[in-house]
């Protein structure tokens, strides 16, 4: 993890800077089921084991937006901002899916910050992020995050 001390001074000062990796996390066919039932999305593909053998990954895979969604615990294992009072997901820029990812298998995020701007009360941070499968060459998912970062009674 990468730890930023003095807040938005910090911050500023990491343009460009690599954030490492998070640690690895176990896509399980449960994870992947209980993501169904709260989303409706029940596509053999994700929740029938038996049939997904057959399909066309040889086994049943997470669903795209589920890998998505696990960028936020991942994020929390990239980067710690300190001397902030706020600290907000704004939304993704371009988002990508090249890899399934297999139930079964392991998966952690990747990031670098690509750019830091001011705004009003704090600073705007885009990081590229990926998702990296374990043994994959391709990433399971690419997209660039946009958090702010805000101090003193701020708004975003």
């Amino acid at each position: 993890m990468t730890t930023i001390a003095r807040g938005l001074d910090g911050i500023r000062a990491q343009q460009g800077a690599d954030l490492g990796h998070t640690d690895w996390m176990e896509i399980t066919q449960d994870r992947v089921n209980t993501f169904a039932d709260a989303t409706g999305d029940h596509q053999w593909i994700h929740v029938d084991p038996e049939r997904a053998k057959s399909g066309p990954f040889g086994g049943p895979i997470a669903h795209g937006y589920l890998t998505l969604s696990l960028l936020i615990p991942l994020w929390s294992e990239l980067l710690q901002v300190e001397e902030v009072d706020m600290a907000i997901n704004y939304g993704l820029n371009k988002v990508r899916f090249p890899h399934p990812v297999p139930v079964g298998s392991k998966i952690r995020a990747t990031g670098r910050i690509a750019e830091v701007k001011d705004i009003k009360g704090g600073v705007e941070v885009t990081v590229d992020l990926a998702v990296e499968i374990e043994g994959v060459a391709k990433p399971a998912c690419a997209a660039q995050g946009i958090y702010r970062f805000l101090a003193g009674a701020a708004q975003a």
